[in-house]
């Protein structure tokens, strides 16, 4: 991670508005942005990592941990909530040992809560990476979660 990290900021160029670009290629090439790389931004770009911090934790886009292999996201907004979406947001956290927020000790699965995806009318709905599923129960929910872990279990 450490030469990845360092060719990135080797490459990228300095100035204003190069922050957010450098940002997203980082956690392009790591998947997250790392504690070091934002101390090497800030070095680079002469930029207090408390700006950049602030700049990562406004933007939802950027994440500070690493992400499991098949992200979960289970939308909350409202007609997703009035159909089910907190029974089967329940129902996964049980399932998969963690809460929403969190990663599997395994890394295979993390899990989020998110606010709206604008599918109002296939509520309750969950993406699964890129896929988009609605119309769920908990046990519908299940059942495509299965499918995901059978597949990590293939390859």
């Amino acid at each position: 991670m450490e030469e990845k990290l360092k060719t990135i900021l080797a490459e990228s160029q300095d100035g204003q508005g190069a922050l957010i670009p450098l940002l997203q290629k980082v956690q392009g090439e790591l998947g997250y942005i790392p504690e070091e790389a934002i101390f090497g931004i800030s070095e680079k770009l002469r930029v207090p990592a408390s700006e950049i911090f602030g700049v990562l934790t406004f933007y939802a886009q950027f994440r500070l941990e690493p992400r499991g292999r098949t992200l979960v996201s289970i939308c909350r907004g409202t007609a997703c909530h009035v159909r089910g979406s907190t029974r089967i947001l329940r129902t996964m956290e049980s399932h998969l040992g963690i809460r929403a927020g969190e990663t599997s000790p395994d890394m295979e699965f993390t899990l989020e809560a998110i606010r709206c995806f604008g599918s109002c009318s296939l509520a309750p709905v969950m993406v699964v990476n890129q896929d988009t599923y609605g119309r769920l129960t908990s046990e519908k929910a299940l059942q495509i979660l299965e499918r995901y872990r059978e597949n990590a279990e293939d390859n």
